[in-house]
Order: structure tokens, then sequence, then C-alpha cells
């Protein structure tokens, strides 16, 4: 759908998406209203009162709410099996227990950065934090304290690389519309990504992870369970509940398991980027087809056919099988609706044409192209939650002022980036990634906004600084 003409001022539209924010959080934590019923009334009120022809409402609450689950649905559904697998046959706690081994105790939560960093380069952030989160929990579960201090490095290491390292399609889509090259912006982003990712969270996640405490989550994977692996229902000889086969997979098999998705994504995302710069020519049949198996929900779907056949199958019946992957399903239905209508919300505030009213606006600030590039992305997002297109939104309408300048091809990328900065910073009730990290980690609303929200805006107030500074310099 096409965004209406803004029946309202810019300034009248902003405190309107402000009132709507406050509304959403005033039910959700004072009403203890549910979130899901919360998003959608406050998504329903506030298409009213923008502007919306009331026929046309129902339209624009399905666009950004089927646009959401149509992906997240298959990702979580797809993830969870792979995840319930790799937890049951005792895939993750091998995968766990070789990385602690290797890294040590102290730095488990550098460990699972560092592999996020690797993994997170072709997947998509939704994706790897849905494949990474058996992990994530089973190293959480292993040594106690709280979740934060292994959710936050892990999840933000898919951030940072989402954000700001093609193949991704937010820095691409921002490389094309300014015309930086794509691979400069790799050499230049995969850098800045990591120092960002150090600074902004994994030494930002150790201060939250101390001062607050998120136990281990009971939605996604059953039960919670104490430091030691143990829950209500476990055996009395406390080897935690009963695992599928008597033996775990060795760990070549569960990193083989997890290498499936990141290859075929890989596919789809480093094939798109060589199109988009004209490396390789558009429409070859080979390249759809690898383009085909590296759709994410179908990397996924192959991966868990894989995991049944080599986790699964040797071990149980078919049925049993069919039992465990069914008994995933249920927990996770109110992460997908929540996401969805994160997604509803979303939309209603990219569709009211607040985002336009606010670009008109700041096309004319008066300050250096790389700020000016950074607080314009930042508004953005911060109006209308999409991080995609703030980035691409913002990115248009510095792209006049770049190329009238004259910048060098460094610069030209250091924009990227710094627009890619200012499309990270506060993810808040708007941004349907903020729903998913929420649920995933079972924290309340105000959790999330004091941990996840602040972990954003270091990161991204990290990537745009080494930008400025890089800036001032070359």
């Amino acid at each position: 759908m096409e965004a209406i003409d803004p029946a309202y001022g810019t300034t009248t539209l902003l405190l309107m998406a402000a009132g709507a924010v406050a509304l959403l959080l005033f039910l959700i934590m004072k009403v203890r209203l549910h979130a899901f019923v919360s998003l959608v009334l406050v998504s329903a009120v506030t298409a009213v009162a923008v502007g919306f022809p009331l026929a046309d409402i129902p339209d624009v609450l399905m666009f950004g709410f089927a646009d959401t689950i149509g992906s997240v649905a298959l990702l979580v559904a797809f993830g969870v099996m792979l995840g319930r697998l790799l937890e049951i046959t005792g895939g993750a706690q091998v995968l766990a227990d070789t990385l602690i081994n290797r890294f040590g105790e102290r730095r488990a939560p550098l460990a699972l950065g560092a592999a996020a960093l690797l993994f997170g380069f072709p997947i998509f952030f939704d994706a790897g934090l849905v494949v990474f989160l058996p992990i994530i929990l089973t190293v959480a579960r292993r040594f106690g304290g709280s979740l934060l201090l292994y959710a936050l490095p892990a999840a933000g290491a898919f951030a940072a690389m989402h954000a700001i390292v093609p193949p991704h399609p937010g820095p691409v889509a921002a490389s094309e519309v300014l015309g930086a090259d794509i691979g400069l912006t790799l050499l230049v982003g995969l850098p800045v990504a990591v120092v960002a990712w150090y600074v902004g969270v994994l030494l930002v996640s150790r201060f939250l992870g101390s001062r607050v405490h998120v136990s281990l989550p009971d939605v996604v994977f059953g039960e919670a369970r104490d430091a030691h692996g143990r829950g209500a229902g476990d055996r009395a000889d406390g080897t935690g509940e009963e695992r599928l086969g008597e033996r775990p997979p060795s760990f070549g098999t569960v990193l083989g398991l997890l290498l499936i998705p990141l290859v075929l994504i890989s596919f789809d995302t480093v094939l798109s980027t060589l199109v988009t710069a004209g490396a390789i020519e558009e429409g070859e049949d080979w390249v759809e087809f690898l383009g085909l198996l590296g759709f994410t929900p179908i990397a996924l779907m192959i991966t868990v056919i894989a995991a049944i056949l080599v986790l699964g199958r040797p071990r149980a019946p078919m049925g049993r099988v069919g039992d465990i992957i069914d008994g995933a399903l249920g927990p996770v239905c109110s992460i997908i609706l929540i996401t969805g209508a994160g997604g509803m919300f979303g939309g209603v505030l990219e569709l009211s044409g607040i985002g336009t009213a606010l670009s008109d606006s700041l096309s004319g600030l008066g300050m250096s192209l790389i700020v000016q590039a950074f607080v314009i992305a930042t508004l953005l997002r911060v109006a209308q939650g999409s991080a995609t297109v703030a980035l691409t939104t913002a990115s248009g309408l510095i792209a006049g002022a770049a190329r009238a300048a004259d910048l060098s091809d460094l610069k030209l990328t250091l924009l990227v980036v710094a627009v890619a900065a200012g499309a990270t910073v506060l993810s808040h009730v708007n941004d349907s990634g903020f729903w998913l990290v929420s649920r995933f980690f079972g924290m309340d609303v105000k959790t999330t906004l004091r941990t996840w929200t602040v972990m954003e805006t270091t990161l991204g107030l990290s990537a745009f600084l080494i930008a400025l500074g890089l800036w001032a310099v070359v």
C-alpha cells in the first residue's frame, strides 16, 4: 500500500505518534492488558485518528500485520522445531560445551557473540536469533545469572551485522541509493560492525546483565530450569529431562546442521548482492534456483528435515519425533501473534504519512552531511519503527546532497554506515523486532526498554561515532 497524504502537519502527526506509543505503554504496563490485544487496539485507534478513510482501515491494519507475520511465523516455527530437536537430543549442550571449553567460562558471552557475528554475515537478524536461541539458553542454563549476559551479545551481534554489513538488504539498498561501492561498504562496514558490537553490545551487556536479572524463559522450549539445568519435571537423579537417545550427537554433526542454513541463505544474499553490483546477470536460471534454496524459510525447512533425519529418526520412531516437533509449536503462538501485531502498529505509522512529513521538514537541516544522515535516520526510526524504511528513506533524502558534494567512495560508504547506525538506535514498541526479542527472552515491556532498547542505541551510537571519526580524518 502507498502512504496517504498527511492529513495534519508534522507536529500534529508526531504528537499523535507519541500519544499512540504512550497509550500502548499504559495499556500494557499499567492496565496489564495482553500485548497482542493492546497492539491491535492502539493500531486501530491510531488509524482512525490520523485520518485514514474508515473503509480503508482494515487493509491498513492488515498491511503491517500480514507482511510481518508472513515471514516471522515461518521463521519462528521452523526455528523452534530445529531448536527443540537440538535441545532434546543434547546437540545444543554439545555445541555449548565445545564453545565454553574453547573460550573458557568467563568468556562464554564473547564466545556466543563471536559465533553470532560469523553466522550473522549471511543470515538475517530474526532467522539467526531463532537458530541460536537453544544455544543461548543452554549456556545461560549452565552458568546461571541473568540471561542478558548471554542473550544480548549474541542478539546484538546479529543486529550489528544485519544493520551495517552487506549482503544484508539495508546496507545494500543504502549503497545503491547513495551510489556507494558495495564491495567497499563491506570492507569498511565489517570492522565497524565488529568494533561497534564490542563497545556498544558486549561491554554494555555486562553492565546491564549485572543490574537487571532476567530468568530463563519457559515460553519456547518448555519449563524454566535452574542453573544446574534441572526443572520441576526432571528425574530425581538430577540428569535433566530425558533425552531422545542415549548418546548426544557429535559436535561435527551439530555444526554441520547449523552450517546448512548458513550456506543456503548465503546463496540468496550473496548472489543478490552480486546481481545488484552487476557482477552476475539477472534472471539466470541457476541464480534463481540457488536463490530459492537460500530463501530463508526454505533454507530453514531444509535444515529441519535434515535434523529430523540426522537427530530425530535414528533415536526414535517418526511418530515420537512428530510429537516433539508438534509440542514445540504451541508455546510460540503468542510470540508470532505479538510480533505480527507489532508490525501492524508500525505499518499504521508508516502509511499515515508521518515519515513523509518528517522527511520534508528535515531535508534542509544545516549541519554536516554525515550528522544529518544519522539524525534523519534516527528520527525516522523512532517515528515509524521500521529500520528498513528509515534507512532507505534517509538515504534517498541525502542522496542529492551527497551527489552535489562530489564525495569520495570512502565518504559515501561512511554515509551508509551513518544512516544504518541511525536506523538501529531506539528500537521500541513500534518495531516488530522489539517484540520478537521481548517474547523470546521472556521480558516484559519495561525490561525490554531498559535493556534491548538501550543496547540497540549504544550499538548505533558506537557505529556512528566510528564513522564520524573516520569522516574527520579522510
